[in-house]
């Protein structure tokens, strides 16, 4: 079983900064993708940024400019370092992990239970 743990989040005020880990543990071969997604209540949870093994990235539109995602596959832990933090960028920073396990072919979908950030004016 694969558990994946954010940390980093916290009470930030605007035009500040937070970096945000998160790092995956159980019997991990490789994980091909990881990534950042985020939810404010009421909303759809949305992209912020995914970052491939072979260091490709994705960034949604909310953080092109301002965040940047990074890994360390050896350590199976992510990061996402966020600048120029702005109200909206209040939500439930969730992490994902597209992970193959030993004696499987399957690519299992990982969540973490997500890190509160909140950014006050």
């Amino acid at each position: 079983q694969v558990q994946l743990v954010e940390s980093g989040g916290g009470l930030v005020q605007a035009g500040g900064s937070l970096r945000l880990s998160c790092e995956a543990s159980g019997s991990i071969r490789v994980i091909d993708t990881m990534g950042w997604y985020r939810q404010a209540p009421g909303k759809q949870r949305e992209l912020v940024a995914t970052i491939t093994i072979d260091g490709n990235t994705n960034y949604g539109d909310s953080a092109k400019g301002r965040f940047t995602i990074s890994r360390d596959s050896a350590k199976n832990t992510v990061y996402l370092q966020m600048n120029s933090l702005k109200s909206e960028d209040t939500a439930v920073y969730y992490c994902n992990a597209e992970v193959r396990v030993w004696d499987s072919r399957s690519v299992f979908d990982r969540w973490g239970r997500g890190t509160q950030v909140t950014v006050s004016s």
